[in-house]
C-alpha cells in the first residue's frame, strides 16, 4: 500500500472530482497549514463542503478525516520551520485570548499524553533506571532544560548520572563512550528532531545499554533504537516547543523512582535537610532579623 500522502494524491489526481482537485492542490501547496485545519476549516478555505474534505479522506484511503490529518502532519514532523510555526500559530489563534489559548492546547497534550503513554513500558523504565550502572541523560536545544530538570533529581538520588547537553558531536561520544550493557540512556527529543540525539541512541543500542526514548510520537526517529518508548505531546507547530506535557513525564519518572527506592531515598534527603540547613539555603521567614548578608548568603 502507497503510505505516502502526495504520491497518493499525485496517482489519484485525474480521479477526483472538482471540489476534490481543490483540497488536493492546497494540501500539496500548504500542507504545513493543512495538517492543523479541521475538515471544515479546510473545506471553507478552499471553498468545498466539509462532508467534500471528509469524503475526501475516504478517497484517499484513509478511516476518517482525522487519519488524513495525522499524514499531513507526520508528513511535516520535521520539516516546519521557524517561520512556518509563526503562521500557523497566528491562524490557529486567531483572535482568541493567547492565554487562554495556550494554556487550553497544553491541558490537551497532557490528556493525551495520559490516553497513549504506555505504563508497561513506563514501568520497564524505572526498573531498569533503578538497577542500571551509569544513567545517561541526552537533552539539547529546547529540551537541555527539561534534562536538566531530571538530572537535578536524579543526581539527589543516584550517584552515577551523566547528563549530555552539548551540541558538540565529539564532545557526546566522549561522554558516552564508556557505555556498556550495564548502563541506561534517557534519550529526550522532540520535534524538529535532534540528529545527535539519534545518534546517541543508536550507540546506546550498539553498546547492549538500555534505551529510554521520551519523545512526541511512535514516527519519531528516536523509536527505533529504544527499548522503552515513553510517548508526551508536544506541539511542532507552536513558536515555542511546547514542553508541559513531556516535562509532566518526567515528573512521575521521577516520583516513581523515589517511591520504589524509597527506605535509601528517604535516608538521603535526611542527610541533605541537615546540610541544607546548615548552610542556608533556603530561606527561613523566622529568621528575617539577621543581617542582611546573613540573609544573603
Amino acid at each position: 500500500m502507497i503510505t505516502h500522502l502526495l504520491t497518493r494524491i499525485d496517482l489519484m489526481m485525474n480521479t477526483f472530482s472538482k471540489g476534490q482537485k481543490r483540497i488536493a492542490l492546497f494540501i500539496e501547496e500548504h500542507y504545513d497549514k493543512a495538517a492543523f485545519m479541521t475538515a471544515a476549516k479546510l473545506g471553507e478555505t478552499v471553498g468545498v463542503s466539509e462532508s467534500t474534505v471528509v469524503r475526501f479522506a475516504s478517497e484517499l484511503g484513509y478511516d476518517g478525516y482525522p487519519k488524513l490529518q495525522k499524514a499531513m502532519q507526520e508528513m511535516i514532523r520535521n520539516k516546519l520551520t521557524s517561520v512556518q510555526r509563526i503562521e500557523v500559530t497566528s491562524s490557529r489563534i486567531g483572535e482568541n485570548n493567547v492565554l487562554d489559548s495556550v494554556l487550553g492546547q497544553d491541558i490537551d497534550k497532557i490528556r493525551r499524553t495520559i490516553e497513549e503513554t504506555s505504563h508497561e513500558d513506563f514501568n520497564r523504565a524505572v526498573d531498569e533506571i533503578c538497577k542500571a550502572k551509569r544513567i545517561y541523560i541526552f537533552g539539547v536545544r529546547s529540551t537541555a532544560a527539561i534534562a536538566s530538570f531530571l538530572a537535578y533529581y536524579f543526581q539527589l538520588i543516584f550517584d552515577n548520572v551523566v547528563v549530555i547537553n552539548t551540541t558538540s558531536t565529539t564532545t557526546m561520544y566522549e561522554h558516552i563512550f564508556r557505555m556498556s550493557e550495564d548502563d541506561i540512556i534517557i534519550g529526550i527529543s522532540f520535534p524538529r528532531y535532534s540528529k545527535m540525539a539519534v545518534e546517541a541512541m543508536d550507540f546506546a543500542r550498539s553498546r547492549g545499554a538500555h534505551a529510554v526514548a521520551i519523545t512526541d510520537s511512535m514516527a519519531s526517529p528516536l523509536v527505533s533504537s529504544a527499548d522503552s518508548i515513553l510517548i508526551a505531546r508536544s506541539d511542532m507547530a507552536s513558536i515555542v516547543d511546547s514542553l508541559v506535557a513531556p516535562l509532566s513525564l518526567i515528573n512521575a519518572l521521577i516520583v516513581a523512582t523515589v517511591l520504589k527506592k524509597k527506605d535509601e531515598v528517604s535516608e538521603t534527603f535526611r542527610a541533605l535537610e541537615q546540610v541544607w540547613n546548615r548552610e542556608g539555603v533556603y530561606t527561613n521567614h523566622d529568621s528575617d532579623d539577621r543581617k542582611p548578608e546573613e540573609n544573603d548568603r
